[in-house]
């Protein structure tokens, strides 16, 4: 018998990237990219422990529920015990993952927390009447304008959009809420707040159970001979995925795999724009 048989092996999933936001060239996180993996984890190894290491600024709330649903659906049934490892950030809905975990660490200097809801946008209504351009929206549905960055804001449409929000936070308040049972310490109006901390402090607040990393809790939990076995996330690398583009022609080709190519690129560096806009919240 090959003595490597008997030693403990722990799937790791990794969540790494915005979650929700997506194109050809930038996939990101959803239940629909991240399923099959999640499955294989749950099933690759006899062994009572998943790994999840998560490095994400958040993104969609309903992919980032999806996920964790799956996650803790398949920890039940296969009697499995999910622990979680926060490294740079895990924050939104980066920690709405984190709390599918039975355990979750971070090292001292991971970004923690953010349990909140964002929307952002911008007004341009006075720059096109110093411009002196009239815009014309039509619509069937009084709503359906509704937040229209080139028209002036009504306070209405405002407090429609701050009820769904709240919403959305009940919601992610209620999940940490019943994973985090019995170890929040902080001040409930703070926890929620949107604010986010070290991981050090987030030991403090309850938000995570201790401060380590992925090979030294796996060591200290199945001993020095465990072994890892990364479980990918998606569908293939780079290459993989410029294969599926459009052919992008010349400049001047009116074609349409011309102008489709085209726009998904331009699409591509608008994502990478939102991407590192999310980062930068955190300092990242």
């Amino acid at each position: 018998m090959w003595p490597f048989r008997s030693r403990p092996i722990v799937p790791v999933l990794r969540f790494s990237g915005p979650i929700g936001m997506a194109t050809p060239l930038r996939p990101g996180l959803t239940l629909a990219v991240a399923a099959g993996a999640i499955e294989k984890a749950f099933s690759c190894s006899r062994l009572g422990s998943v790994a999840v290491v998560i490095n994400s600024p958040g993104g969609s709330a309903v992919q980032s529920h999806l996920i964790f649903r799956r996650i803790r659906r398949l920890a039940n049934e296969r009697k499995k015990k999910v622990y979680v490892f926060c490294e740079d950030v895990a924050a939104s809905g980066g920690y709405f993952l984190a709390v599918a975990g039975d355990e979750i660490y971070a090292d001292p200097s991971s970004i923690v927390g953010s349990i909140g809801v964002i929307a952002a946008g911008f007004g341009f209504d006075k720059a096109l009447t110093k411009l002196g351009i009239e815009r014309r929206v039509y619509t069937a549905g009084e709503c359906k304008g509704a937040l229209d960055p080139f028209l002036p804001e009504k306070s209405e449409e405002v407090d429609r959009l701050a009820a769904i929000q709240k919403d959305v936070h009940d919601v992610f308040r209620g999940v940490v809420v019943e994973r985090r049972r019995g170890k929040l310490a902080g001040n409930e109006a703070e926890l929620f707040s949107g604010a986010f901390w070290s991981g050090a402090r987030a030991v403090e607040l309850g938000l995570i159970d201790g401060l380590s990393d992925l090979r030294t809790k796996m060591v200290e939990l199945h001993g020095d001979k465990v072994r890892f076995r990364p479980i990918p996330i998606g569908g293939g690398g780079l290459l993989a995925r410029l294969r599926r583009l459009p052919r992008i022609s010349a400049p001047g080709d009116v074609t349409a795999t011309g102008r489709a190519g085209q726009m998904r690129l331009g699409d591509d560096m608008l994502s990478t724009l939102e991407e590192r806009a999310l980062w930068q919240r955190y300092g990242l």
